[in-house]
């Protein structure tokens, strides 16, 4: 495709249009991530694991399609999620600032996102894929533009957290709810029992969500209780 076309500019500006839509969740998970963090390391985290997600992401759209026919592959990546989140909603600010100031912890942080940005993209770099249509190298620049705007995002929610932190507890509830709905979607599930219908694969993600909220919010309960002994 032509760099000088409208076809080149219409893929792009596509390509960069879906990764924003698509990738509200992954801010979610990538402001959880960095909260715990000190300031000074914060905007390391978010930049640095922004960019190694979308460089994975770009590896992950060549092989996507693939993938997910890889059957038990979103069972296993729902359980993942649905980890990663009650892991973040046990973070406490105070003592995971003080751990947070090892050299360890910017990499924890980092990690993080990519390993929830991984499972959560699964699905949704189809889309871009498909507006891609098969110039990878339009992929990887259209990818690449779409860093600063998910950087922003994070950022924004990051600062929004620190003010209102019932944001973290809806943050893991999202990352619990996208955990059920990859759960029943998985090909070795709906090859036993069929494809579920649209509702049913919402309520899934509505338990899932559940489940992340109450067993975190039941393990801080005992955190705290340990703490005042």
């Amino acid at each position: 495709m032509e760099f000088t076309s409208a076809a080149f500019w219409a893929a792009l500006g596509s390509i960069v249009w879906v990764n924003i839509i698509l990738s509200g969740d992954n801010a979610v998970v990538i402001a959880l991530a960095a909260r715990s963090l000190p300031p000074h390391q914060q905007k390391k985290a978010i930049f640095w694991g922004s960019a190694a997600a979308i460089v994975m992401r770009v590896v992950l759209t060549i092989i996507a399609v693939e993938m997910l026919k890889w059957p038990w592959l979103k069972i296993v990546g729902a359980l993942l999620l649905v980890y990663i989140g009650i892991t973040l909603m046990l973070e406490d600010d105070d003592e995971e600032g003080e751990a947070s100031d090892k050299a360890g912890g910017l990499l924890v942080a980092i990690r993080t996102i990519l390993i929830a940005d991984l499972v959560m993209s699964l699905d949704n770099v189809l889309a871009v894929a498909a507006a891609a249509k098969g110039d990878i190298p339009l992929l990887v620049i259209g990818l690449a533009l779409s860093i600063p705007l998910i950087i922003f995002g994070s950022t924004l929610l990051l600062r929004v957290m620190e003010r209102f932190p019932i944001i973290i507890t809806a943050g893991a509830g999202l990352l619990g709810f996208l955990a059920g709905e990859m759960f029943l979607t998985d090909p070795a599930l709906v090859a036993r029992i069929g494809e579920l219908p649209h509702w049913q694969v919402d309520a899934g993600g509505a338990i899932g969500a559940a489940l992340v909220v109450v067993v975190g919010w039941t393990l801080q309960r005992r955190r705290e209780r340990r703490a005042i002994a």
